[in-house]
């Protein structure tokens, strides 16, 4: 039986670049997280019903569904409106973070080109107030 201390905590990796799903799952996976990767907003939506993730990491720029699109239809499910959320994504201009983090209220916006540190940083944050720490 894994008790929350063991826990290996299951984060799902939504984007449209496959490099840059290799790349999140080459960073959180030396720290012993289960990175699923899907392509696409549609796949995204359907892969967190069948996965059960602990955190979402959503690309917004996508061509069959935009990320923002997403957050909505995660956000307007009563069951997933915990579920953390954080942005990964090139725009990085101030007023898409201000948008995403104090408009929609994503749990984190972490802009491309970014370092492992950060990333990791944003997770484990995210993480910790999911477990209420």
């Amino acid at each position: 039986m894994e008790n929350q201390a063991t826990k290996t905590w299951k984060v799902l990796c939504i984007e449209d670049e496959p490099e840059m799903i290799d790349l999140v799952r080459l960073i959180l996976e030396r720290k012993d997280y289960e990175v699923i990767g899907v392509l696409g907003g549609e796949e995204g939506l359907e892969a967190i019903q069948r996965q059960k993730p602990d955190l979402v990491l959503l690309d917004i720029m996508m061509p069959d569904m935009d990320g923002w699109e997403v957050f909505r239809r995660i956000r307007a499910n009563p069951e997933l409106q915990d579920l953390p959320v954080i942005v990964v994504t090139a725009k990085a201009q101030s007023i898409d973070k201000v948008l995403g983090l104090y408009i929609a209220k994503v749990d984190d916006y972490v802009t491309k080109p970014f370092g492992p540190q950060n990333l990791l940083q944003s997770v484990e944050s995210a993480l910790a107030k999911k477990r209420g720490a």
